[in-house]
């Protein structure tokens, strides 16, 4: 039997190589996700790669594709290698690396890694097709392929010493995950329509005339897609404004983190906000000079500063 992996002092080179993959996987892949997590010290940027690289797996396997009984095969694959990251039964010798990744970063931080089943749990529910009557319906979906998210990243992140209601850190990780999700599905409302998607609660479609679909650059004919927009865009910032009480409850470097990859999706939010017909003529995305700003402002606090002022003026 080869050396089972370790825990955070013993990341050899199988695991650091293992590391590196998952590093490339995310910088290639998650250009916003990458711009935050560079603000953090090495082992957590890398914990959070491993994670970044097994979700990025799941996803690409619901994306693709693959005939749905092959990509539901290729789930339980991967739940299967998830437990087997739970039970230890990783090596470093392991032909993959994702797996050895994330198995060493859950030993060296408290990941629960149950949100990863979560996610499969979520992207299941895209390869069965599943549609969302209410919002209430939606947020199941959401919890699963990014609240869960959010969860798992608190793992890395931990809270700061003395953080006052510390416990309620994780239920702000949630709703964060759940603000960048929905944002993500207001961004991408035609390509997922081009895929055969509909994400966005059939109420509220409804209630703006837009029940016929996204499948062309013009919004449907005598809909008020514009007040769907506004009307999610409402709703993305109640979001924000409640998972950002998260921000005060971290150390400098994760809230930075933090405060850069929610800070990207508000600008983007901001950009569809004021040209909601913009996300059916194609993706709507930052430049790389703002979104550096961005981690910029959130490296400097300024951002977790202003909501622990909020935060403490609404209990006063």
């Amino acid at each position: 039997m080869s050396e089972a992996v370790e825990g955070i002092d013993a990341a050899g080179a199988p695991v650091l190589a293992a590391y590196s993959y998952c590093e490339a996987v995310t910088g290639q892949q998650a250009r916003n996700f990458a711009y935050g997590i560079r603000l953090l010290p090495t082992p957590k940027r890398r914990a959070m790669s491993a994670l970044y690289a097994f979700s990025r797996r799941v996803d690409d396997i619901g994306d693709g594709a693959l005939a749905p009984e092959v990509k539901q095969a290729r789930l339980q694959e991967t739940r299967a290698l998830l437990g087997r990251i739970r039970d230890g039964r990783i090596d470093v010798d392991d032909t993959d690396p994702v797996g050895v990744a994330l198995a060493h970063a859950s030993r060296a931080f408290p990941i629960p890694l149950d949100g990863l089943d979560e996610l499969i749990d979520g992207v299941l529910m895209d390869v069965r097709g599943e549609t969302y009557e209410t919002w209430d319906d939606l947020k199941v979906y959401c919890r699963c392929v990014a609240g869960a998210i959010g969860r798992l990243s608190l793992g890395v992140f931990g809270t700061a010493p003395g953080a006052r209601n510390a416990e309620r850190a994780a239920e702000y990780a949630d709703t964060l995950g759940l603000a960048l999700q929905l944002t993500n599905i207001l961004r991408d409302v035609r390509e997922d329509a081009e895929g055969g998607r509909t994400y966005l609660p059939a109420d509220d479609l409804a209630k703006f005339g837009c029940s016929a679909g996204f499948a062309s650059a013009e919004p449907p004919a005598g809909s008020d897609f514009a007040g769907l927009v506004h009307f999610e865009v409402r709703r993305a910032r109640t979001l924000f404004a409640e998972g950002y009480r998260l921000l005060p409850m971290l150390d400098r470097r994760s809230g930075a983190c933090v405060a850069a990859m929610a800070g990207i999706y508000r600008r983007l939010l901001d950009r569809i906000e004021r040209d909601p017909e913009a996300v059916l003529r194609g993706r709507v995305s930052l430049p790389g000079r703002e979104k550096a700003y961005v981690a910029v402002r959130g490296l400097s606090g300024f951002d977790a500063r202003s909501i622990a002022r909020h935060t403490s003026a609404g209990r006063a």
